[in-house]
């Protein structure tokens, strides 16, 4: 198994770099089998997602789509694949990705909540004012 950087799905994802985007396409299409996956750690999921969002402004939908698909491929272990799930759906839905990963781990973890000063985040479940 081999880990995945951040600019490594970012490349994959958009094509934007003639080079880098072939490199991550060889790697991502041609070397990661199921009994070699390509391991995404959960800050890189976050990072992508984030990338995605503000620097390439690719519609929520579109980010979620993409998400969905690197969690359907059997070439890749997508650390807490459950909440990157439930964070994909949040998504799809309105929502911040990162801020559902917060309430999702932190329920994971045992929390009866999250505090946050955050709005938008209240609007997730799991979140509450201080």
């Amino acid at each position: 198994m081999i880990g995945l950087d951040t600019n490594v799905l970012v490349r994959y994802v958009t094509q934007d770099d003639p080079v880098q985007s072939l490199k991550a396409a060889e790697i991502i299409e041609r070397r990661l089998t199921e009994q070699d996956p390509g391991f995404i750690s959960l800050v890189a999921m976050v990072e992508t997602v984030w990338v995605l969002d503000r620097a390439y402004r690719i519609a929520a939908h579109k980010i979620a789509a993409a998400v969905e698909r690197i969690l359907q491929a059997d070439s890749f272990v997508v650390e807490n694949e459950q909440e990157v799930f439930a964070a994909m759906i949040a998504l799809k839905s309105g929502h911040s990705f990162a801020d559902a990963i917060i309430a999702a781990l932190g329920a994971k973890a045992g929390c009866s909540f999250t505090l946050t000063f955050d709005q938008k985040a209240l609007r997730l479940p799991g979140f509450k004012l201080p």
